[in-house]
């Protein structure tokens, strides 16, 4: 018997046991929404085998009309039961790969090109690791309305009966280690009704499913909370928005490869490489890491999120941030990319980040010297003397800084490339056009 075959006997002697009725066939669009097809248990065995028929014409940046046949294959190691379903008609879930009809990996689809670029970094000898910190807001409907009503009047790192969401975060703990992920902190935020909740880094294909299934959950465990939870990056004017700042590494036959013993920062040729390329494509990078009109909202100065291009170890005001190092801790030596946010999505964004790292490595970038000051602090002159530069501004500019940098094409391929353009550009477009209410209370009566 196959290693293919024991992990197929497996999943159905799981699904027998906990008595699964049906299972839900999850992937996500080219926006990183989670879209899902649901087969009774009894398909199972055939959906291992042969993978599950879909029309994949009405999924944002796949088929057109006239190729729309595509099919599912469920990734075996993604098996899990939804804790919030009920037991009795248990339903499970699994991460599938899209294939076209001429069965082979669509390339259009968001994990497809995540593998691709774990495979570039094969090639190299790295592994790729990823550990992100997503942030999320909490509302209570106001009046049946889903307006941003802060759940909590709790800030920082607070614990008080007034923080009213610790039970709702507890629950969220629970569901995410039933689903199999290891959680190591939550917390409440700095803004009313802002929480974090971290999960185990690791390979950057788990993580990325992770932090699909992390949404999700969130969303399910918020709602038999009778709240709605958010991940828009800046829902509250004046407050701080949600980040997914990003903790990554390069390994190499088991070693950490941003790790050396001599340098000041305890950092490889490798590591400086890889922090290089980043710093070098982020603007590029910035309309997938950022990827929604609300997304630079956040991205200006005085709210803790990042907009100046550099690097630092203390320096939470740097783009990249490199973790102090502790002794016997070798393998967590690590980059933190403090600009992507949790409308991101994570297999476009971990595809781009890894892509850009690498070129950094095979192009020898040097990055330029760190800033350990708080950049805030900074004026234009002292900015223009240290090179900083800083990230676009809008949907409109990162899209500009996106098709100028031919590495975006490389690592998402024509196919997903040219529809994202096309994506974005009907979203801006869509925002340039409205009549906001800031634009009424200022000029109505003023003009």
């Amino acid at each position: 018997m196959t290693k293919k075959d024991d992990m197929k006997e497996k999943i159905l002697s799981e699904a027998k046991k906990n008595n699964v009725k049906f299972i839900n066939l999850q992937f996500t669009d080219m926006q990183g929404m989670i879209k899902s097809v649901s087969i009774p248990v009894e398909q199972l065995e055939e959906s291992l085998e042969k993978g599950t028929w879909f029309d994949g014409s009405s999924i944002e940046g796949f088929a057109r009309i006239c190729e729309s046949d595509m099919f599912l294959k469920p990734d075996p190691e993604t098996f899990r039961l939804l804790p919030w379903r009920p037991a009795e008609k248990a339903t499970a879930r699994m991460m599938a790969d899209v294939y076209g009809s001429d069965g082979k990996p669509y390339e259009g689809d968001p994990r497809y090109i995540l593998k691709r670029a774990l495979e570039e970094a094969a090639k190299m000898g790295f592994s790729y690791n990823t550990g992100p910190e997503l942030e999320f807001f909490l509302f209570k409907p106001d009046n049946g309305k889903v307006v941003p009503v802060p759940h909590d009047v709790a800030g920082y790192f607070d614990f008080s009966p007034r923080d009213l969401a610790s039970d709702v975060r507890r629950n969220i703990v629970l569901a995410l280690e039933k689903l199999g992920m290891q959680v190591e902190m939550s917390h409440h935020e700095v803004a009313p009704g802002q929480h974090e909740i971290d999960f185990r880094y690791g390979d950057a294909l788990t993580t990325a499913d992770n932090a699909v299934t992390f949404r999700y959950t969130v969303k399910a465990i918020a709602n038999a909370h009778d709240l709605y939870a958010t991940f828009m990056p800046k829902p509250i004017f004046g407050e701080n928005g949600s980040g997914m700042h990003v903790h990554q590494s390069l390994f190499k036959n088991g070693e950490n490869a941003f790790f050396d013993a001599e340098d000041k920062y305890k950092l490889s040729e490798t590591a400086y490489g890889f922090i290089a390329g980043q710093l070098e494509h982020v603007r590029g990078m910035a309309a997938i890491l950022s990827p929604t009109v609300n997304s630079y909202k956040r991205l200006v100065p005085g709210y803790e999120a990042p907009v100046y291009i550099c690097w630092g170890q203390r320096n939470r005001s740097a783009l990249i941030r490199v973790p102090r190092y502790s002794q016997g801790r070798e393998k967590s030596t690590r980059a933190e990319l403090r600009c992507p946010d949790p409308s991101c999505n994570p297999y476009l964004a971990f595809a781009v980040m890894l892509m850009a790292g690498l070129d950094g490595i095979k192009r020898k970038l040097k990055p330029p010297a760190p800033v350990e000051e708080d950049v805030y602090h900074f004026d234009d002159c002292k900015l223009d003397s240290l090179k900083i530069e800083t990230l676009p501004g809008s949907l409109e500019e990162a899209l500009c800084e996106f098709k100028k940098d031919k590495l975006m094409l490389e690592a998402l391929g024509k196919h997903t490339y040219a529809r994202y353009i096309e994506a974005k550009k009907r979203e801006w477009n869509d925002y340039r056009i409205q009549v906001t209410e800031w634009e009424i209370k200022r000029y109505l009566e003023m003009l």
